[in-house]
Protein backbone atom coordinates (compact mmCIF):
# COMPACT_ATOMS: atom_id res chain seq x y z
CA UNK A 1 0.00 0.00 0.00
CA UNK A 2 2.91 2.36 0.66
CA UNK A 3 4.09 1.84 -2.92
CA UNK A 4 0.60 2.52 -4.23
CA UNK A 5 0.30 5.70 -2.18
CA UNK A 6 3.68 6.82 -3.52
CA UNK A 7 2.55 6.16 -7.12
CA UNK A 8 -0.72 7.99 -6.50
CA UNK A 9 1.19 11.00 -5.18
CA UNK A 10 3.49 10.98 -8.22
CA UNK A 11 0.51 11.05 -10.58
CA UNK A 12 -1.10 13.84 -8.57
CA UNK A 13 2.06 15.93 -8.87
CA UNK A 14 3.45 15.04 -12.30
CA UNK A 15 0.62 13.47 -14.31
CA UNK A 16 1.39 11.52 -17.48
CA UNK A 17 5.15 12.14 -17.29
CA UNK A 18 5.38 9.66 -14.38
CA UNK A 19 4.63 6.84 -16.79
CA UNK A 20 7.16 7.88 -19.42
CA UNK A 21 10.14 8.54 -17.15
CA UNK A 22 9.29 5.74 -14.72
CA UNK A 23 9.23 3.05 -17.42
CA UNK A 24 12.30 4.48 -19.13
CA UNK A 25 14.25 4.31 -15.86
CA UNK A 26 12.98 0.82 -15.12
CA UNK A 27 14.43 -0.48 -18.38
CA UNK A 28 17.75 1.16 -17.66
CA UNK A 29 17.56 -1.24 -14.65
CA UNK A 30 16.75 1.29 -11.95
CA UNK A 31 14.08 0.25 -9.41
CA UNK A 32 10.59 1.36 -10.42
CA UNK A 33 7.30 -0.58 -10.13
CA UNK A 34 6.37 -0.30 -13.80
CA UNK A 35 3.58 -2.88 -13.97
CA UNK A 36 1.87 -1.59 -10.81
CA UNK A 37 2.14 1.98 -12.10
CA UNK A 38 0.57 1.03 -15.43
CA UNK A 39 -2.29 -0.86 -13.80
CA UNK A 40 -2.98 2.10 -11.50
CA UNK A 41 -2.81 4.49 -14.46
CA UNK A 42 -5.34 2.30 -16.23
CA UNK A 43 -7.59 2.60 -13.18
CA UNK A 44 -7.25 6.40 -13.32
CA UNK A 45 -8.45 6.24 -16.93
CA UNK A 46 -11.39 4.14 -15.71
CA UNK A 47 -12.33 6.96 -13.34
CA UNK A 48 -12.00 9.48 -16.16
CA UNK A 49 -8.98 11.30 -14.72
CA UNK A 50 -6.59 10.24 -17.50
CA UNK A 51 -7.00 9.38 -21.18
CA UNK A 52 -6.40 5.70 -21.96
CA UNK A 53 -5.13 6.19 -25.52
CA UNK A 54 -2.63 8.79 -24.37
CA UNK A 55 -1.50 6.48 -21.55
CA UNK A 56 -0.83 3.69 -24.06
CA UNK A 57 1.20 6.03 -26.26
CA UNK A 58 3.27 7.44 -23.37
CA UNK A 59 3.88 4.03 -21.77
CA UNK A 60 4.90 2.58 -25.15
CA UNK A 61 7.33 5.44 -25.77
CA UNK A 62 8.85 5.20 -22.28
CA UNK A 63 9.33 1.45 -22.62
CA UNK A 64 10.77 1.49 -26.14
CA UNK A 65 13.08 4.45 -25.47
CA UNK A 66 14.40 2.69 -22.35
CA UNK A 67 14.87 -0.62 -24.20
CA UNK A 68 16.59 1.11 -27.12
CA UNK A 69 19.02 2.93 -24.80
CA UNK A 70 19.99 -0.34 -23.12
CA UNK A 71 20.43 -2.03 -26.51
CA UNK A 72 22.93 0.60 -27.66
CA UNK A 73 24.74 0.56 -24.32
CA UNK A 74 25.18 -3.18 -24.68
CA UNK A 75 26.16 -2.86 -28.36
CA UNK A 76 28.73 -0.07 -27.90
CA UNK A 77 30.09 -0.86 -24.42
CA UNK A 78 30.04 -4.65 -24.59
CA UNK A 79 30.16 -7.33 -21.94
CA UNK A 80 33.36 -6.15 -20.13
CA UNK A 81 31.78 -2.75 -19.42
CA UNK A 82 28.57 -4.33 -18.10
CA UNK A 83 30.55 -6.72 -15.89
CA UNK A 84 32.65 -3.87 -14.50
CA UNK A 85 30.08 -1.11 -14.05
CA UNK A 86 26.79 -3.00 -14.13
CA UNK A 87 26.53 -3.04 -10.34
CA UNK A 88 25.74 0.69 -10.44
CA UNK A 89 22.62 -0.17 -12.44
CA UNK A 90 21.77 -3.22 -10.29
CA UNK A 91 23.06 -5.41 -13.14
CA UNK A 92 24.68 -8.22 -11.18
CA UNK A 93 26.65 -11.14 -12.59
CA UNK A 94 23.86 -13.47 -11.46
CA UNK A 95 21.23 -11.53 -13.41
CA UNK A 96 23.49 -11.47 -16.46
CA UNK A 97 23.91 -15.24 -16.35
CA UNK A 98 20.17 -15.71 -15.86
CA UNK A 99 19.40 -13.56 -18.91
CA UNK A 100 22.00 -15.46 -20.94
CA UNK A 101 20.39 -18.81 -20.02
CA UNK A 102 16.97 -17.52 -21.01
CA UNK A 103 18.39 -16.27 -24.33
CA UNK A 104 19.92 -19.68 -25.01
CA UNK A 105 16.54 -21.27 -24.31
CA UNK A 106 14.22 -18.92 -26.20
CA UNK A 107 16.47 -16.96 -28.57
CA UNK A 108 15.37 -13.56 -29.82
CA UNK A 109 11.75 -14.29 -28.86
CA UNK A 110 12.86 -13.69 -25.27
CA UNK A 111 12.96 -9.96 -26.04
CA UNK A 112 9.17 -10.07 -26.46
CA UNK A 113 8.21 -12.53 -23.74
CA UNK A 114 10.87 -11.19 -21.36
CA UNK A 115 8.59 -8.30 -20.41
CA UNK A 116 6.56 -10.80 -18.40
CA UNK A 117 9.52 -12.51 -16.67
CA UNK A 118 10.63 -10.80 -13.41
CA UNK A 119 14.36 -10.21 -13.26
CA UNK A 120 14.79 -10.70 -17.02
CA UNK A 121 12.94 -7.90 -18.85
CA UNK A 122 15.27 -5.23 -17.47
CA UNK A 123 18.32 -6.86 -19.07
CA UNK A 124 17.19 -8.26 -22.41
CA UNK A 125 17.98 -4.97 -24.15
CA UNK A 126 21.53 -4.94 -22.79
CA UNK A 127 22.12 -8.55 -23.76
CA UNK A 128 20.63 -8.13 -27.24
CA UNK A 129 23.20 -5.38 -27.80
CA UNK A 130 26.03 -7.39 -26.25
CA UNK A 131 25.48 -10.33 -28.63
CA UNK A 132 25.23 -7.94 -31.60
CA UNK A 133 21.64 -8.72 -32.55
CA UNK A 134 20.73 -6.63 -35.65
CA UNK A 135 18.76 -3.56 -34.64
CA UNK A 136 15.91 -4.28 -37.05
CA UNK A 137 15.38 -7.70 -35.50
CA UNK A 138 15.71 -6.29 -31.98
CA UNK A 139 13.18 -3.54 -32.73
CA UNK A 140 10.68 -6.01 -34.20
CA UNK A 141 10.63 -8.12 -31.04
CA UNK A 142 11.15 -5.32 -28.51
CA UNK A 143 8.56 -2.88 -29.83
CA UNK A 144 5.85 -5.45 -30.54
CA UNK A 145 6.37 -6.96 -27.08
CA UNK A 146 6.29 -3.49 -25.51
CA UNK A 147 2.96 -2.66 -27.12
CA UNK A 148 1.37 -5.88 -25.89
CA UNK A 149 2.84 -5.43 -22.40
CA UNK A 150 1.66 -1.85 -21.87
CA UNK A 151 -1.82 -2.44 -23.34
CA UNK A 152 -2.26 -5.51 -21.14
CA UNK A 153 -1.33 -3.87 -17.83
CA UNK A 154 -3.01 -0.56 -18.56
CA UNK A 155 -6.02 -2.62 -19.63
CA UNK A 156 -6.17 -4.41 -16.28
CA UNK A 157 -6.83 -1.11 -14.53
CA UNK A 158 -9.10 0.17 -17.27
CA UNK A 159 -11.30 -2.94 -17.59
CA UNK A 160 -11.51 -4.12 -13.98
CA UNK A 161 -11.73 -0.71 -12.32
CA UNK A 162 -11.92 -0.93 -8.50
CA UNK A 163 -11.04 -4.67 -8.66
CA UNK A 164 -7.81 -4.07 -10.56
CA UNK A 165 -5.55 -4.90 -7.62
CA UNK A 166 -6.91 -8.43 -7.20
CA UNK A 167 -6.64 -9.17 -10.92
CA UNK A 168 -3.17 -7.61 -11.04
CA UNK A 169 -1.84 -9.85 -8.26
CA UNK A 170 -3.24 -12.97 -9.93
CA UNK A 171 -1.63 -11.99 -13.22
CA UNK A 172 1.63 -11.13 -11.47
CA UNK A 173 1.81 -14.64 -9.99
CA UNK A 174 0.90 -16.55 -13.15
CA UNK A 175 2.00 -14.14 -15.91
CA UNK A 176 4.23 -16.53 -17.83
CA UNK A 177 1.54 -19.25 -17.86
CA UNK A 178 -1.19 -16.82 -18.88
CA UNK A 179 0.94 -15.43 -21.71
CA UNK A 180 1.87 -18.94 -22.84
CA UNK A 181 -1.81 -19.85 -22.91
CA UNK A 182 -2.69 -16.73 -24.90
CA UNK A 183 0.16 -17.38 -27.35
CA UNK A 184 -0.95 -21.00 -27.77
CA UNK A 185 -4.53 -19.90 -28.40
CA UNK A 186 -3.39 -17.36 -31.01
CA UNK A 187 -1.35 -20.05 -32.79
CA UNK A 188 -4.35 -22.39 -32.86
CA UNK A 189 -6.61 -19.65 -34.21
CA UNK A 190 -4.08 -18.78 -36.93
CA UNK A 191 -3.64 -22.45 -37.84
CA UNK A 192 -7.41 -22.84 -38.16
CA UNK A 193 -7.75 -19.59 -40.09
CA UNK A 194 -5.06 -20.57 -42.61
CA UNK A 195 -5.60 -24.33 -42.50
CA UNK A 196 -6.11 -24.63 -46.27
CA UNK A 197 -2.89 -22.80 -47.04
CA UNK A 198 -0.98 -24.88 -44.46
CA UNK A 199 -2.41 -28.11 -45.89
CA UNK A 200 -1.45 -27.06 -49.44
CA UNK A 201 2.08 -26.18 -48.26
CA UNK A 202 2.48 -29.58 -46.56
CA UNK A 203 1.28 -31.40 -49.67
CA UNK A 204 3.77 -29.51 -51.85
CA UNK A 205 6.50 -30.24 -49.32
CA UNK A 206 5.66 -33.92 -49.28
CA UNK A 207 5.62 -34.09 -53.08
CA UNK A 208 8.99 -32.34 -53.23
CA UNK A 209 10.52 -34.80 -50.73
CA UNK A 210 9.17 -37.77 -52.71
CA UNK A 211 10.65 -36.34 -55.91
CA UNK A 212 14.05 -35.75 -54.26
CA UNK A 213 14.02 -39.31 -52.86
CA UNK A 214 13.15 -40.73 -56.27
CA UNK A 215 15.97 -38.75 -57.93
CA UNK A 216 18.47 -40.00 -55.33
CA UNK A 217 17.35 -43.61 -55.83
CA UNK A 218 17.66 -43.24 -59.61
CA UNK A 219 21.14 -41.77 -59.24
CA UNK A 220 22.23 -44.68 -57.01
CA UNK A 221 20.82 -47.18 -59.53
CA UNK A 222 23.08 -45.77 -62.19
Amino acid sequence: MEVLEWIQELFANYGYSVLFFGLLLEFVALPFPGETTMAFAGFLSYTGRLDFTLLVLIAFLGTTVGMTITYFIGLKAGLPFIQRYGKWFLFSETKLEKTQRWFEKYGSVLISIGYFIPGVRHFTGYFAGIIGLPFRKFALYAYSGALFWVVLFLGIGRVFGPQWMGVFHIFELYAIWIISGIAGLVVLILMYRYRKGIAAFLLRRRAKLKLETKIKETSKGR
